[in-house]
């Protein structure tokens, strides 16, 4: 009888711990975010009983912050797709200034992936050695993310750095993991508290994180929104990286070093070099910056279609001059014409304020509402507002979905073209850099003349309709001024 083989207890114990990984992550997740819900829907049940209006507010200030630090540590312990939750759900705009304050840190820091592996990644990935390939690499990474992470270096022969990024091992089954579960969350919500179709966001999102895990599409995608933005303007409204394309697989992405700073430091850049922060110079630059991005935004959607789908601060550079750097591409989406007109239509509607005209366009766009108020056309208008623009409505300064007065409650969006939510979340993401730069605008009448074009081209808009909007337009396009 021959000897058995001896056990790897190492190897072993290392690949039970793969197997039942995602079902230990399930586990968190539910743990996590069942203690964070019942614990606003208790609070809901107790400040109900108190009559005093400010005793109410500071009571939810206080469970606003309880809440920031559970679901600061959730995103954090996780890591990886709740890195971007943060980033969704982390903004002025959307969430209660304590979860902000909490998240806002989150945006691109995630554990680093060990040099070793990152070594081992690229000699996979490229058939060469480190060495053969690079003069210089930095072994500590310039930041990691969920997906990935990038380190200065370079090439053998050049004399300018480059940028590498390489995909964390084993990171993509986790985060699909994470998106599943977070789906069954948001079929709970939507049929319990929000009355909108959270599911179907959950579902584009999906779609669009797997695709984030292949670095060629994400080449081919930048090389494709390069071209456009450069051909299609003077000079183009943000920086977009070069590749070199020699150097692309599927998990390995190499492009020029774009020398910034990330746009969530402006702040303290401005106060370093002695500015006065509330003076002209810096409102001059922040109104710049958010013009060019506004520009670029405006473009991508409406006259291409094809777009960058991430705009979050950890996405963006300020360059010398308050020219802007839009990085990674990973998230891109290519809207069909049929979406990109009607998404036209709304932007005028919203512009004009226009209630019959935003209530057409949602029916155009697919968007399903049941009212359940008095007044629909006038809440109709104030949710194509609040979903669709970077400006609040009159009298709202954040979403507060749980609210009976939010229009979310008041017009339930039932149903929800999964391809319109990259279209929504890239508002909203602008909208979150606005109210941080302190600029509260309207990225809807910025860009009518944009939709206008895209529809006078699509033949739906005569050339007497445009000059006549035109002059209207022209008085509201000084809100860069306010």
């Amino acid at each position: 009888m021959l000897p058995l083989p001896p056990i790897d207890l190492k190897d072993v114990r290392q690949k039970l711990a793969t197997q039942f990984r995602p079902w230990e992550r399930s586990f968190q997740f539910w743990a996590r975010a069942v203690d964070i819900y019942t614990g606003y829907k208790v609070f809901q049940l107790r400040v109900s009983f108190v009559k005093d209006a400010k005793k109410q507010e500071e009571m939810w200030e206080r469970q606003h912050e309880v809440a920031a630090d559970k679901i600061y540590a959730m995103c954090s312990d996780m890591g990886g797709f709740f890195l971007k939750v943060a980033q969704i759900i982390g903004k002025p705009d959307l969430a209660p200034a304590a979860w902000v304050k909490r998240l806002v840190t989150l945006c691109d820091h995630s554990p680093a992936t060990p040099f070793d592996a990152v070594q081992l990644m690229l000699e996979t990935e490229l058939g060469r050695s480190v060495g053969e390939v690079f003069e210089r690499f930095d072994v500590d990474p310039i930041g990691s993310a969920s997906i990935a992470q990038v380190h200065r270096a370079r090439l053998r022969g050049d004399k300018s750095d480059i940028v590498v990024k390489v995909q964390h091992p084993g990171v993509q089954d986790l985060m699909m993991t994470d998106i599943r579960n977070l789906q069954a969350f948001a079929l709970y919500i939507q049929k319990t508290d929000v009355k909108f179709d959270l599911y179907s966001v959950t579902k584009e999102m999906e779609t669009q994180i797997g695709y984030e895990f292949d670095f060629m599409r994400e080449a081919n995608a930048m090389e494709k929104i390069r071209k456009f933005l450069y051909e299609n303007n003077k000079k183009t409204p943000v920086v977009v990286p070069r590749l070199i394309r020699d150097l692309v697989t599927r998990r390995v992405l190499v492009m020029e070093y774009i020398d910034g700073i990330p746009i969530l430091n402006l702040g303290d850049e401005i106060v370093k070099r002695g500015i006065n922060p509330s003076g002209e110079v810096a409102a001059a630059a922040k109104q710049k910056i958010l013009q060019s991005l506004t520009l670029a935004y405006g473009q991508m959607i409406l006259k291409n279609g094809f777009f960058h789908a991430d705009p979050h601060p950890g996405n963006i550079l300020i360059c010398k001059g308050s020219k802007v750097a839009l990085l990674d591409y990973g998230q891109v989406k290519d809207l069909p014409d049929e979406l990109r007109l009607g998404y036209a239509n709304l932007v005028i509607a919203i512009a004009d304020g226009d209630p019959v005209r935003a209530l057409e366009s949602y029916r155009e766009l697919g968007i399903e509402t049941l009212s359940t108020c008095e007044n629909e056309q006038k809440e109709m208008l104030k949710l194509a507002e609040t979903m669709f623009d970077t400006k609040l409505p009159p009298g709202v300064t954040m979403l507060q979905p749980f609210s009976e007065e939010s229009s979310i409650k008041k017009i339930a969006v039932q149903a929800f073209p999964e391809e319109l939510f990259s279209v929504l979340r890239t508002v909203h993401l602008l909208r979150g850099l606005s109210v941080g730069l302190g600029i509260n605008y309207s990225c809807a009448e910025q860009w009518r003349p944009i939709a206008e074009e895209a529809l006078f081209r699509a033949g739906r808009l005569k050339g007497k309709d445009i000059k006549a909007r035109s002059r209207r337009g022209g008085l509201l396009r000084l809100l860069w001024r306010n």
